[in-house]
């Protein structure tokens, strides 16, 4: 087993350790794979209580996908995308549906794949260090790893906004959002790690007492302040209606949300709206197989490509999407990328 991602038990904790801290504890498939497996072992072990997940290093819980490697449009990189997705998806699901105590400590950048293993779960416990962002529409992709669950399911239409704009949240903003459920400061979270060992609680209001012997304020949100303008401005029934919200606004806010939306695969931008409005009402794993969907017909595309090369490959952030407005990407071509695909659906054990 690879030593990039490590599992232990401890009193009855089942331990994973996303182990790449040179990588940002970003995710591989030859990690998703022991993940999936230990996780449905644990899930039958009545030994095993609870679990956590945590990543190595100060930096990050984990930052990610290997975005290069899901870039790469040789033979190899077709089949890795297929199955890295096809996993990764699968243990998003298995922890959102776990039958016991999953507790993320993250005290660091999470982003895309990383909040695929955390917000799913039963608790997740941001410190002040801890970033998070759902950046795709930047690199041609769309928020996936359950974004088409989680998103909508945020307050009002914070989702929304989060899903569009990629903007990226710290501290008290996370926990606005309800991507996060409680606050420790990174003094406290490794006595907090060994608290949930030492009690070994099995069910959440046993997690919760432990956990909030070592929450704290996290201060102000800026992201609650400015909620109610976030609702008016990202609550259309289109793009089009949020644009015209945006960019009839006067508002130095407005005006820069607009700028940062129109920087964006315009492609990705309106496959996000119509993937979270689908989202409000489809179980977990039908926003997964939904997701499966959508990664496979935007693997066929030409954004995801560009904006890898444009945003990490080259780094000259100045991609040429096709087609390079929002007015020129059309209802229909979005409506394709929602139909099933050659290899299949998502499939559960």
């Amino acid at each position: 087993m690879s030593n990039d991602i490590l599992f232990s038990v401890q009193n009855g904790i089942g331990i994973i350790q996303l182990n790449r801290p040179q990588a940002l504890n970003a995710l591989t498939h030859d990690m998703c794979i022991p993940l999936e497996q230990t996780l449905r072992k644990w899930a039958t072990d009545a030994a095993v209580k609870a679990v956590i997940i945590k990543g190595s290093g100060e930096k990050a819980f984990c930052a990610g996908g290997d975005i290069r490697k899901l870039a790469d449009r040789g033979p190899e990189g077709v089949q890795y995308r297929k199955s890295f997705w096809y996993d990764e998806y699968r243990c998003n699901t298995l922890i959102g549906e776990y039958p016991k105590p999953f507790i993320a400590l993250i005290d660091g950048i999470f982003m895309g794949g990383g909040v695929g293993l955390s917000v799913h779960g039963s608790h997740r416990i941001i410190s002040e260090f801890a970033h998070f962002a759902m950046p795709e529409t930047g690199i041609g992709l769309f928020p996936d790893v359950g974004g088409t669950y989680f998103l909508p399911r945020c307050p009002g239409e914070l989702g929304v906004y989060l899903g569009l704009t990629g903007a990226r949240l710290k501290g008290a903003d996370i926990l606005t959002a309800g991507v996060a459920t409680h606050f420790v400061p990174r003094t406290s979270m490794a006595t907090l790690e060994q608290a949930l060992i030492d009690t070994a609680p099995g069910d959440k209001a046993s997690i919760d007492a432990v956990v909030a012997k070592f929450t704290a304020d996290p201060g102000p949100s800026q992201l609650a302040e400015r909620k109610a303008e976030i609702d008016r401005r990202f609550g259309g029934d289109s793009v089009a209606a949020v644009m015209t919200a945006l960019e009839t606004d006067p508002s130095p806010f407005s005006i820069e949300q607009a700028g940062i939306i129109r920087a964006k695969s315009p492609t990705s931008v309106k496959l996000t709206f119509a993937q979270l409005r689908r989202g409000r009402s489809l179980s977990l794993r039908d926003c997964m197989k939904l997701e499966w969907r959508i990664c496979n017909h935007v693997a066929l595309g030409h954004d995801f490509y560009e904006g890898v090369r444009a945003v990490i490959i080259d780094k000259d952030h100045k991609p040429k999407w096709q087609p390079a407005r929002l007015e020129d990407v059309t209802d229909a071509e979005i409506e394709k990328y929602f139909t099933p695909v050659a290899d299949g659906e998502l499939q559960f054990d």
